[in-house]
């Protein structure tokens, strides 16, 4: 029987040493980014410049993680070249770092012999699985919480290999 889903609030304010976060799809489709998603498609880019215009209550909570001394590793295995949404993506992750997040990006070429857990995932210090699952068409499917002490092995075991080969978000060059 699947457990409650906390908040993220709850979930990261429950980590104590480590938070890490894999991305497999090429493009979303949730709700909160369709429009962000249609105003960069428009030619609107966000200016690091100007915090206060793309500061929101997320990247409060990474910062707030990060400061209790949680280390938050985002790892995002791509197709290439790139889609739009990829693009789009990689266009704001500087607002992710700023917060204080590392990030990583794969080519998912190089992601070929690597055993990866089907739906992309959060891990909570090795031990608890907020599962993001996601439709077809890329909206949300509903999330899952997992303390399964197997699929977190999995998760950590998928995580680590996909970071160890995974590009600085500093370095990785669209496509």
């Amino acid at each position: 029987m699947p457990l409650n889903v906390p908040s993220f609030e709850e979930l990261l304010g429950s980590a104590r040493d480590s938070a890490v976060h894999l991305e497999m799809r090429d493009a979303y489709a949730v709700e909160n980014e369709s429009g962000p998603f249609a105003a960069w498609r428009a030619g609107e880019r966000l200016n690091p410049d100007d915090r206060a215009s793309w500061w929101r209550p997320w990247l409060t909570l990474i910062q707030e993680t990060v400061a209790r001394g949680v280390v938050v590793r985002r790892a995002r295995i791509v197709s290439e070249p790139v889609s739009e949404y990829i693009k789009y993506e990689h266009s704001g992750t500087f607002t992710n770092v700023a917060a204080g997040e590392l990030v990583r990006w794969l080519p998912r070429r190089q992601a070929s012999d690597l055993a990866l857990p089907g739906n992309d995932f959060w891990l909570i210090d090795n031990r608890v699985i907020h599962w993001n699952h996601f439709t077809g068409s890329g909206e949300s499917g509903g999330p899952e919480i997992s303390e399964d002490p197997d699929a977190a092995k999995l998760c950590s075991t998928a995580f680590e290999a996909v970071w160890s080969r995974a590009i600085p978000h500093d370095q990785y060059e669209i496509r």
